[in-house]
């Protein structure tokens, strides 16, 4: 893999979908995955999808007598369709020719995707086939491809097939086929004129409309009155087929240039209106390129991270940036989405919104920090339906939902299917309370970075505050303890959903949730001075918050319950935890593998993983990875609990024992908490972080959408993890310890309105402070803190 492509040399049928998956193009507000462009949807081999920003629709289904409803990021029209074929035979497909090369290259530096196949069919003839594709950076709602065929030992007529498919469904995730799949419902498609056909089509519930229009145009050796054109359209379907006489040795090319235009969009009147409109408006493939070439150039200036020391390394780092960037762009501005865990590259998680955002923001905080503040919009906007749920609950203030999809209620499935037994069972990780603390810590660690005071004023703030009183709510005074109780939760780690032999879900005192509710509401006591006195009485007015609530807060703040185990220093990952079962590892990990699913394999075995002392991925380490060892200490120091720096290490061992790494999340917290105490250890789990999605380690899931918290992660290991970078006090901190195998390292990040450039190596870090809103800047490096002046540029000496 060269530092800016990821190559496929062979084809590989059986390696398709994880290609598909990896090969997506997109650009924040659509994006299509690396399907070839004559394929069809299968259940072994090919799976076009191409999926919209917030683009959603709910269906029922009844299963096991029970009728659910799920809501799904739908698979809207394939714009895709291009192809051939000689007169009387079929169309043209992978499968059925003799593949004599095969080059496939995503360049990430550019945003194109590219396929060389030099084939022989059955009756001997040969051809090269060579395909280009974009999805413009420049302009969201433009999508192209380049075709060219040349015949290497053959003339005559072939038939080209250009069109625009809307009889998809959502079929792209195995265990999700019982459902209902079928989102669109056809409107209408035609020809535009003689170049151009469209297709509008709306989503069975949401009634969101999408309208596409794709312009074909042919380039031959013959005169144009060689190329006759026909159309053939059905409800949700229309092509265009043009007859084009070969000449053996000279290129055919094709030219497919697509508009999408949805009833999402603004400043529209209709979407087939404005496709139709500004499809006349679009130039040449080339034209095209170029614009969307500058684009990306313009996003790489601002994101790129040189590792030149480690060439794998840096180009899965720049795969990684390179598809959260097609997530969330200056595209998604204004459209009023959040980030789906699977990006937008596959129907994995039914598209919608977790936690992990808590792993893509720190990457976006320090390099488009807009586009956090706006996906932050998208939890605000959805208040309201938090503070319903909290509510229904019992409880006050705001209680967002585990998943999230359109409207931001629950959309946790109620019960899910184990593609290891082939059973129904019931689904409790709705009861991820803690989601809503990691918004609050997003919320603070953006204006940590950015200083953004007129956010904080008018949006975080209530965000803040508001999730503060759900925790200061859900809390309950235990007197015989003297603390506060967080009873029935699920943590992080998913696998615990309720006690052993027990028939209530949830469970007691999650120490990462009870210790992330302390520090919401620690957070919202300090909001209190650093907002206007007015606007705080404008907040608590709204809230109801009181000055009961107020001293609530402080007593929480000092007595929240946090359990450890037998007395020592490791903290219990949830009250009970160590009474559990010890799980035997060596026999499962040979069996299975390292990283492994033991909820469902347990439950095809007839057992379950709620028995044992086993996580599916980082729970209590969650604290070490969010918090450095000074916030944390300061923490536990309010509480009044005994926790030294030294009880770091013994925690980290404990777990790192008692962890299946079932989520590719898991690898990057872990590889984080160790590395500064054991570089190799930490080096080792980053690799297989790095790795997950394009090995796909975890055997299966990638090909149904890549992980995009896990990319991001791995980026920000590099970017602060191995950096040490921190804000804390008003002063950016650096503590670089890079692993041997990372020699050099340079970037730059943007901290409050400046542009910093880091190189690092083992031995030595220069800081350049440029240009930015105020003079001047306090850097901490290695405990000490200096004054930077604009200009200004210092080399350290990391040895001492």
């Amino acid at each position: 893999m060269p530092d800016w492509r990821v190559v496929y040399d062979t084809w590989k049928p059986e390696q398709q979908a994880l290609r598909e998956a990896l090969c997506t193009l997109g650009n924040g507000y659509l994006a299509t995955r690396g399907a070839f462009e004559e394929a069809s949807a299968d259940e072994d081999v090919n799976y076009p999808g191409t999926y919209l920003a917030g683009g959603y629709n709910r269906l029922k289904t009844e299963v096991a007598g029970k009728l659910i409803e799920n809501e799904d990021l739908v698979n809207w029209p394939n714009w895709l369709p291009l192809t051939f074929r000689h007169p009387g035979e079929g169309w043209f497909q992978m499968e059925e020719v003799e593949v004599i090369s095969y080059r496939q290259e995503l360049d990430m530096q550019q945003g194109v995707l590219s396929r060389q196949v030099r084939f022989r069919d059955s009756k001997k003839r040969e051809s090269t086939l060579h395909i280009r594709r974009l999805v413009s950076m420049a302009n969201k709602h433009v999508a192209a491809i380049e075709w060219e065929l040349t015949p290497l030992n053959w003339s005559g007529e072939i038939e080209v097939l250009s069109a625009l498919d809307g009889r998809v469904k959502n079929s792209g995730v195995a265990r999700y086929r019982a459902l209902n799949s079928q989102h669109l419902r056809p409107l209408t498609q035609g020809q535009h004129n003689e170049e151009t056909v469209y297709l509008e089509v709306e989503t069975v519930q949401s009634r969101l409309l999408m309208a596409q229009a794709a312009r074909t145009r042919v380039y031959t050796a013959s005169s144009p009155d060689a190329v006759q054109r026909s159309l053939k359209e059905e409800p949700g379907y229309v092509a265009q087929r043009i007859q084009v006489t070969c000449r053996q040795g000279l290129p055919i090319r094709v030219e497919k240039v697509v508009q999408v235009h949805t009833s999402r969009d603004q400043a529209i009147t209709e979407p087939l209106q404005e496709a139709c409109k500004n499809i006349d408006r679009q130039g040449s493939f080339s034209h095209l390129l170029e614009k969307h070439e500058n684009a990306w150039r313009r996003l790489w200036n601002r994101c790129d991270l040189v590792l030149a020391c480690n060439i794998q390394a840096q180009s899965v780092l720049r795969l990684h940036i390179f598809h959260l960037l097609q997530t969330v762009s200056a595209n998604t501005v204004g459209m009023d989405v959040g980030v789906p865990a699977r990006g937008l590259h596959g129907e994995a998680y039914r598209g919608h919104i977790f936690w992990d955002e808590l792993f893509i923001f720190p990457f976006l905080n320090l390099r488009l920090p807009e586009l956090t503040r706006e996906l932050l919009f998208y939890r605000f906007r959805r208040l309201p339906e938090a503070r319903y749920a909290a509510s229904q609950a019992g409880y006050r203030g705001a209680m967002f939902p585990w998943q999230s999809g359109s409207n931001g209620r629950e959309e946790s499935q109620v019960i899910h299917l184990n593609p290891e037994s082939g059973r129904w069972l019931p689904d409790n990780t709705h009861l991820q309370r803690h989601i809503s603390a990691a918004i609050a810590y997003n919320v603070w660690q953006y204006f940590q970075a950015n200083e953004d005071m007129a956010f904080l004023t008018f949006v975080g703030g209530e965000l803040i505050f508001d999730v503060a009183l759900f925790w200061s709510t859900i809390a309950v005074y235990n007197k015989d303890r003297g603390r506060y109780e967080i009873r029935n939760v699920v943590g992080p780690d998913e696998y615990h959903t309720e006690y052993p032999d027990s028939d209530q879900p949830g469970l007691n005192n999650n120490a990462y949730t009870n210790v992330m509710a302390v520090w919401v509401i620690q957070a919202a006591l300090k909001l209190m001075n650093i907002l206007d006195g007015s606007r705080v009485e404008e907040l608590f007015q709204k809230l109801g918050i009181n000055e009961q609530d107020v001293e609530r807060w402080h007593d929480i703040s000092v007595k929240m319950y946090v359990p450890f185990i037998n007395d020592t220093h490791i903290i219990a990952q949830f009250e009970g935890y160590e009474q559990l079962q010890e799980f035997p590892w060596e026999t499962y990990k040979a069996k299975y593998g390292e990283s492994m699913r033991l909820d469902r394999i347990l439950e095809s075995e007839g057992d379950n993983v709620n028995k044992y002392q086993a996580s599916k991925q980082a729970d209590v380490l969650m604290l070490f990875y969010l918090f450095s060892s000074e916030e944390l200490l300061q923490i536990f120091s309010t509480l009044n609990y005994d926790f030294s720096p030294e009880s770091i290490p013994a925690n980290i061992e404990y777990y790192e024992q008692r962890t299946s790494h079932g989520s590719t999340l898991s690898k990057i917290v872990h590889s984080w908490v160790l590395a500064r105490s054991d570089r190799k250890r930490a080096w080792n789990n980053f690799k297989v972080a790095l790795m997950s999605d394009v090995e796909d380690v975890q055997g299966g899931t990638t090909p149904e959408g890549i992980h995009l918290g896990a990319m991001a992660g791995t980026v920000d290991l590099v970017q602060r993890g191995f950096t040490g970078l921190e804000i804390r006090d008003n002063v950016l901190w650096l503590n670089p310890v890079l692993p041997e195998e990372i020699g050099c390292l340079n970037f730059e990040v943007r901290y409050r309105s400046h542009w910093i450039a880091l190189e690092v190596t083992q031995d030595k870090m220069r800081i350049t402070f440029d240009r930015g809103w105020s003079e001047q800047m306090r850097i901490g490096v290695c405990g000490k803190v200096y004054t930077f002046q604009t200009g200004e540029q210092r080399e350290f000496d990391l040895t001492r």
